[in-house]
């Protein structure tokens, strides 16, 4: 009789556990959808004042369009095929940009970071040249490089390095002294020490870094597209402007915004599985 009671007090503890799983996963899609929903009020809420606003002729679509005529404008330049086509020339610019500058600024934050004497040599001039405005630069890259795509991508690159660098080296630094003497305790040697504490307590800021890089080479982009590009994005908004189509105009800022918040949230979802280990303060909820 013992062993048919255990049995069917397991049975009953997996399925227990099985309805806890559920109902979390039910409170977690819920949770999802509600903040869906509020993070879409304000939004609708500017986009219906906006569209009476416009409708009753207080502003001149010349200057501000409404959404609906936004809206036929998106949809026009892709059915003509033109929104595919600039899409995907300053898509693949940033992404060459991003790679470039975020693996060099990583490599570079990594030295400065293990390295007091790296940090002496690389750090000043670094920090130096990251003050320097992207527009100030950009009559440089064009006079060494031309108007060719290699001037467009090292511009976008530029931009990409500085938060990826700054991010990489704090990460390092901010590992707490006392990780070291546990990991002397337990006789790290130096591969296990990068690998297994000070690039996972680094991790955090070298993420934000990541998030903080894309938007700059998106940055980037658009200043790199406006120097004498003939496509991508930021020629098409360029070219709007000066035959002033301020709705074309509108619909290059909003791709602008939807592909970088799609980047931000790629980054912030792959944050969210490489740190599950932390627990961190999450906000209020009231």
């Amino acid at each position: 009789m013992q062993p048919a009671h255990t049995e069917k007090k397991s049975i009953l503890s997996n399925s227990l556990s099985t309805v806890k799983i559920e109902t979390s996963i039910q409170t977690q899609s819920k949770n999802a959808r509600i903040t869906l929903i509020k993070g879409l009020v304000l939004p609708l809420v500017i986009l219906i004042m906006w569209e009476v606003v416009g409708t009753v002729g207080h502003i001149s679509p010349t200057v501000l369009p409404t959404p609906h005529l936004i809206a036929e404008e998106f949809y026009h330049l892709a059915q003509s095929g033109q929104l595919l086509l600039h899409l995907r020339v300053s898509i693949w610019r940033s992404l060459h940009g991003f790679l470039l500058g975020a693996s060099i600024g990583f490599a570079f934050g990594i030295w400065s970071g293990f390295s007091r004497r790296a940090e002496k040599q690389l750090d000043p001039s670094i920090q130096m040249l990251r003050t320097v405005p992207h527009l100030v630069i950009t009559p440089l890259f064009i006079l060494w490089f031309g108007f060719g795509e290699m001037s467009k991508v090292l511009l976008i690159a530029l931009g990409a390095f500085f938060p990826i660098y700054v991010n990489t080296f704090l990460g390092i630094r901010s590992v707490d002294s006392k990780l070291f003497e546990v990991a002397r305790v337990l006789s790290f040697n130096r591969r296990d020490l990068i690998t297994k504490l000070i690039i996972p307590a680094a991790l955090p800021n070298i993420l934000l870094g990541i998030r903080l890089s894309l938007g700059a080479a998106w940055l980037g982009l658009v200043v790199a597209e406006m120097m004498g590009s003939s496509s991508g994005v930021g020629f098409l908004i360029m070219d709007a402007r000066y035959f002033s189509i301020t709705s074309l105009v509108f619909v290059g800022i909003i791709i602008f915004a939807i592909v970088g918040k799609l980047t931000d949230s790629l980054v912030k979802l792959l944050e969210k599985r490489l740190l599950r280990w932390r627990d961190s303060y999450l906000g209020d909820n009231p």
